[in-house]
């Protein structure tokens, strides 16, 4: 079990870890790469996975559902600890409540549990993102337009992707090949970027550092396996979701945190911290839903 957790592991922390050293003393500037991977790449990646004639909506409703309650739980979650830490609700709410579902979330979901793993993750970063790109935003500055969020190109790929599988239109298949082979551009250059983008970071509050890098993962886990029990979800989504709650805080709650000036250096603790101790923590998470998987599946994968 420890070999097939590193085996999982080893490659979205090997090109994090390049990225993160290439960005220490190379410093690239992947503004224009980032900028092109969000508005192209990841979403081919979004619209090639719920565009598939495999995907039905309907079956990931619960997902969803699920999904939702985890992130809004996570976030009460991190309400009270900052009540009870007498610190701004604005810093510590947001790294609560979203985590890094884009990065590490979709390959570690491909790694783990397969292919076919890809639309419900997909599904969740959904979810996940557009509550950031809305509420996450509004939480920080309470004059922002939330009709900006229909200008991200991610948005609009779901939207149409949703569409066509409830239309049950058939997409020329060349046409979705070149699609998937701009999506599978996106994983990778996630994970570099993100080793890149931590570069940035500094551990500045060790002590909100520490306490948000636990509770993200150790909330998350503890609310999912709750979920779990009152709403139904397939075997592979039921791992999925718990390893979802496994997941460290995203590097976009820094950038945004920098960019609405609401305690950066604080933030900036909370990701890094997260992100090292994120190691620990889906390795834990991952150790239990293996067993599961293996015994639903009648063996290891």
């Amino acid at each position: 079990m420890l070999i097939r957790i590193v085996s999982i592991l080893f490659p979205l922390f090997a090109i994090a870890t390049l990225g993160f050293f290439v960005g220490r003393h190379m410093k690239p500037d992947l503004t224009h790469a980032n900028k092109l991977n969000m508005d192209v790449f990841v979403p081919a990646l979004l619209f090639g996975a719920l565009a598939s004639k495999s995907f039905q909506v309907t079956t990931y409703l619960p997902l969803a559902l699920a999904t939702l309650l985890l992130v809004v739980g996570s976030g009460a979650a991190g309400w009270i600890a900052a009540r009870i830490m007498k610190t701004d609700a604005r810093t510590l709410v947001p790294p609560m409540m979203f985590n890094n579902c884009g990065n590490l979330g979709l390959p570690l979901a491909v790694l783990a549990f397969g292919e076919d793993a890809l639309a419900p993750a997909v599904v969740m970063m959904m979810v996940s993102n557009l509550l950031h790109f809305s509420f996450g935003a509004w939480l920080l500055d309470r004059n922002i337009r939330l009709r900006n969020i229909w200008q991200i190109p991610s948005v609009w790929a779901t939207l149409l992707g949703l569409a066509i599988s409830v239309l049950e239109i058939e997409i020329w298949s060349p046409l979705m090949l070149s699609i998937r082979m701009l999506g599978d551009i996106a994983i990778p250059l996630m994970l570099f970027g993100l080793g890149v983008r931590l570069t940035d970071s500094r551990i500045s509050e060790f002590r909100i550092g520490l306490i948000g890098a636990a509770l993200r993962p150790l909330s998350g886990m503890l609310l999912a396996s709750l979920l779990l029990l009152l709403i139904d979800l397939p075997d592979r989504q039921r791992a999925l979701l718990l390893v979802f709650g496994a997941l460290p805080p995203a590097v976009l709650n820094y950038i945004f945190a920098e960019r609405y000036r609401q305690e950066p250096e604080k933030v900036a603790s909370v990701v890094l911290i997260g992100n090292i101790a994120s190691l620990l923590f889906l390795s834990v998470a991952l150790a239990v839903v293996l067993p599961e998987m293996s015994h639903a599946t009648g063996g290891p994968r």
